[in-house]
């Protein structure tokens, strides 16, 4: 069976328990893994919910305070799932603590957040994984290998969407996420952050961008309790929306290839549609997260009337044989948070890395403070500069 690994996770709203079920999944789908996970201890500040958690999952301990956390010699990684603006003091914690870290994107509020926490990782000599779960899908990983061998040609030009209605209704509450000092950015650390991932991990480095951002629901309702998830309240005292609702973002890659990428977090009629299309010089390739077992593909030499064939991802593509024995059965998101699980322990049993790293992270929130930037000055704008 191997050897246990104690974990915890803090900060247990939706995201905490995404983790904490992939943690007692991972084995299932990936029995040859050389560590198994034990849930040690769970951290949240509301009251009662880490009880809750405990309870219903089989924690060891529960605390209100994620610092009891860091100092239990029993837990060896951290899930890190509270809200952005915690990420930074939480994540450098427990790497200094010794703690191997899973930490949610956009970690931290800025990409000086971000580098804190790679170089907290680093100078630790503990795994980093991070949360950019979209490129854990069969069919992104089956695309990458057709622009890799060539399939669809030198990509000219690529369009990458993630739009969703979870903050679209008027009554939706006031809570840390459209707050900058709580919540950074708004749809770019939410959304676009997984859009610069994707277009990252398929296309390769992004060389300069210029954007622009907008609010849409300027006020909203200050909740009169606790909160999780996206809460709606009524009569509250209306209080200003701080962060943009939506981003549109022109990119350059250092390959030469051009891109769009758009985000909006308050698009009536969409929900989780995320996905994206990439043309090159002899064919395209686009995904669709809604059908994320399918991949459009037009590869042949017609260029002209070339038809689109759709690819069913099955064993042979990422880690699809690990859930599914054969092509077209269908996976969801939770899947995806179990390869990153995977991912995480391997790292971890290895000491090396896999999948979405702090680097990672960094890269990502550098080009979204490339983006907040050019949205307010009306430039192109190259990340990191």
């Amino acid at each position: 069976m191997g050897s246990t690994l104690g974990v915890a996770v803090v900060g247990f709203g939706w995201m905490g328990r995404v983790h904490t079920q992939a943690y007692a999944r991972v084995l299932h789908h990936f029995p040859g893994l050389s560590v198994r996970p034990e849930l040690i201890a769970v951290a949240d500040e509301v009251p009662g919910r880490a009880e809750e958690a405990a309870a219903r999952y089989g924690f060891a301990t529960a605390a209100r305070d994620w610092r009891e956390v860091a100092a239990d010699p029993r837990v060896q990684a951290v899930s890190v799932a509270a809200p952005n603006f915690l990420h930074r003091e939480i994540g450098v914690a427990m790497a200094e603590a010794g703690k191997h870290l899973w930490i949610e994107k956009p970690v931290g509020l800025t990409a000086a957040d971000a580098r804190a926490v790679a170089g907290a990782v680093a100078k630790a000599g503990v795994q980093g994984t991070v949360g950019f779960n979209y490129r854990n899908a069969p069919a992104v990983a089956a695309a990458r290998e057709l622009i890799a061998a060539g399939e669809i040609g030198t990509v000219t030009h690529v369009r990458i969407r993630l739009f969703s209605d979870y903050a679209a209704h008027p009554e939706g509450a006031l809570t840390w996420r459209y707050e900058r000092e709580r919540g950074g950015s708004g749809v770019l650390g939410d959304l676009a952050s997984h859009g610069v991932d994707l277009a990252r991990f398929l296309l390769g480095e992004i060389a300069s961008l210029t954007a622009d951002t907008a609010v849409f629901v300027p006020e909203r309702a200050r909740p009169t309790g606790a909160t999780a998830g996206h809460t709606r309240s009524t009569g509250g005292e209306l209080g200003p929306v701080e962060n943009e609702d939506y981003v549109s973002c022109l990119l350059r890659f250092a390959s030469g290839a051009r891109g769009v990428l758009e985000a909006c977090r308050v698009s009536v009629g969409e929900q989780n549609n995320y996905g994206f299309e990439i043309h090159g010089t002899k064919g395209a390739v686009s995904w669709d997260f809604r059908r994320m077992g399918e991949l459009g593909v037009s590869r042949g030499t017609s260029f002209q009337d070339q038809p689109v064939s759709t690819l069913y991802v099955g064993p042979g593509h990422g880690e699809y044989a690990a859930f599914q024995p054969g092509s077209a059965n269908s996976m969801g998101y939770d899947d995806l948070k179990v390869i990153e699980a995977y991912n995480f322990l391997r790292s971890i049993a290895e000491g090396t890395p896999y999948g979405a790293t702090l680097e990672d992270a960094v890269h990502s929130a550098t080009a979204l403070d490339a983006m907040a930037r050019s949205a307010e000055h009306g430039t192109w704008v190259s990340p990191g500069n």
